[in-house]
């Protein structure tokens, strides 16, 4: 008796759609008549919808349904696709290099971020907008800061540091600009993270 297991069964390209859709796509190859292959097709097609439903989600659902039938047939199924049928070189086609920003950041518990925030308040024309932005950046430098280093900040320094990162158009010293108090920033950071811990422990309801 001869025993038919899936180890000695010829390899399915896709097994999500399982190896009767594989079988039917064989059968479909092995028709001759091409509209009846047409046919045949446009049938399956509707089927292996129905097999992922959760592809309808999917932007260009229909097309991902085609170009999943070429893959299936090894891209050998001479159909009238509606959609451009892929070629087997993109499967093996390497993805394309990610750009990369190489740029440098000078102060890194700051961040690129907000460097770009700094420089953009710096080329503002003096005024009020332009006042409060800088009084906004300042404060969330100091918070920055000190999630990097919690013993202690000088007010001086962060000035210094806006300055710097504004390539000297922002200068202000204490007098000009009064951040908050160190005690302050150090506390709400605690009190929001026990927040978001007791959010995390709370117990889900209607179970």
């Amino acid at each position: 008796m001869d025993y038919d297991y899936n180890t000695s069964r010829k390899k399915i390209a896709l097994p999500e759609y399982g190896r009767h859709i594989h079988r039917l796509v064989d059968h479909i190859m092995a028709i001759e008549d091409r509209e009846e292959r047409n046919r045949a097709t446009r049938g399956l097609i509707t089927v292996m919808g129905n097999l992922n439903p959760h592809l309808r989600d999917v932007a260009d659902f229909k097309h991902k349904l085609w170009d999943h039938l070429a893959i299936i047939s090894d891209f050998k199924l001479d159909i009238d696709s509606p959609y451009p049928i892929p070629t087997k070189a993109i499967l093996t086609e390497k993805p394309r290099r990610v750009p990369y920003n190489q740029g440098s950041i000078r102060y890194k518990h700051y961040g690129k971020l907000t460097e770009r925030m700094v420089k953009k308040a710096a080329e503002m024309t003096e005024g009020e907008d332009k006042k409060m932005l800088t009084e906004a950046l300042a404060n969330i430098m100091k918070k920055q800061y000190l999630s990097w280093n919690r013993e202690a900040v000088n007010d001086e320094n962060i000035l210094k540091n806006l300055s710097e990162l504004s390539g000297g158009l922002i200068n202000l010293n204490t007098q000009d600009l009064r951040l908050s108090e160190t005690r302050d920033i150090l506390s709400k950071n605690k009190k929001n993270k026990k927040v978001i811990i007791a959010k995390k422990n709370k117990p889900l309801m209607n179970q």
